[in-house]
């Protein structure tokens, strides 16, 4: 099981990371370690991606399933609490990116992640995608 958190700004555009790994755009995030709970790999993830500590509990905005790596995310919609934006060494670069940027930087699988934390609905979304594409 893996989370992300989408980090809204308010002017509404969410803080994407370029992954060092891949060199893809997503929001920051990554797998649960055994002893941790869900809010608590949150903010960690949040905080080493991108050196912002976020505030919990956030907002759950979607849950999606890998169907080609069997991996189920959990992503949330989140506030800063303190930090500014910084690389770190799984983060190449960072960016404030509106609606329309997210969906030309991001592969769709992962823009759908923060557009729907931007959009915020309730119930929250349940997505399935190849890694890539949604299914």
């Amino acid at each position: 099981m893996s989370v992300a958190g989408v980090i809204v700004d308010d002017q509404g555009r969410a803080l994407l990371i370029q992954r060092r790994d891949n060199g893809q755009w997503e929001p920051p995030g990554g797998v649960l370690e055994r002893e941790e709970t869900i809010p608590e790999a949150l903010q960690r993830e949040v905080l080493e991606e991108t050196g912002i500590t976020i505030t919990v509990p956030a907002t759950l905005t979607g849950i999606y399933k890998n169907m080609t790596g069997l991996i189920v995310s959990l992503v949330f919609r989140c506030e800063a609490d303190k930090g500014t934006p910084t690389t770190g060494t799984e983060t190449r670069a960072l960016r404030w990116a509106t609606r329309e940027e997210v969906s030309e930087l991001a592969d769709e699988a992962y823009a759908i992640r923060v557009l729907d934390a931007l959009d915020a609905t309730s119930p929250p979304a349940v997505r399935a995608h190849d890694g890539v594409k949604l299914v």
